[in-house]
């Protein structure tokens, strides 16, 4: 799976993703250090392993860097970035019973904006899986020559 680049000085403005997602009664909001457990067997449950050790490195730093959609105290989804490499976005996920809402692309928003608010002008979406929707929401490119870039000689 390849590597995409995203220029985060020239991000489209989420505002209205945002207010979309607040219309489904949606919180997008950093998780606590303190619901580490929480995120991580959400992520266990829904998505994978591998994920939830990248959850809890995003949750264990400072400022966090996980965020999460919430409805009536259920978590709906997350992102991260700074967790397999500094300036990395990912992992994310939204369950299946919330995709069509806009959740994913709110999520993206927001992680993309921590890497720009830490100072990069660049942020780098690894081990891309659906391509077109990172190109068509943040612009995102592909990285010449990434696969399987950082993520070579992976453990089970």
């Amino acid at each position: 799976m390849i590597d995409m680049l995203v220029r985060l000085y020239d991000l489209p403005d989420p505002s209205a993703c945002y207010e979309a997602v607040a219309a489904h009664q949606v919180v997008l909001r950093r998780a606590r250090a303190f619901e580490k457990h929480t995120v991580a067997e959400f992520v266990k449950t829904h998505f994978s392993a591998k994920w939830v050790s990248e959850v809890e490195v995003a949750i264990s730093r400072q400022p966090v860097t996980c965020f999460i959609a919430t409805r009536q105290q259920k978590i709906l989804g997350f992102s991260c970035y700074d967790t397999t490499m500094r300036g990395f976005f990912g992992p994310t996920g939204v369950i299946e019973d919330a995709r069509g809402l806009g959740l994913g692309k709110a999520l993206l928003f927001k992680a993309l904006e921590g890497i720009r608010d830490l100072g990069h002008a660049y942020a780098i979406i690894g081990g891309v899986g659906p391509r077109e929707f990172y190109e068509k929401n943040c612009g995102a490119i592909e990285i010449p020559n990434s696969s399987p870039g950082v993520y070579a000689d992976i453990l089970p």
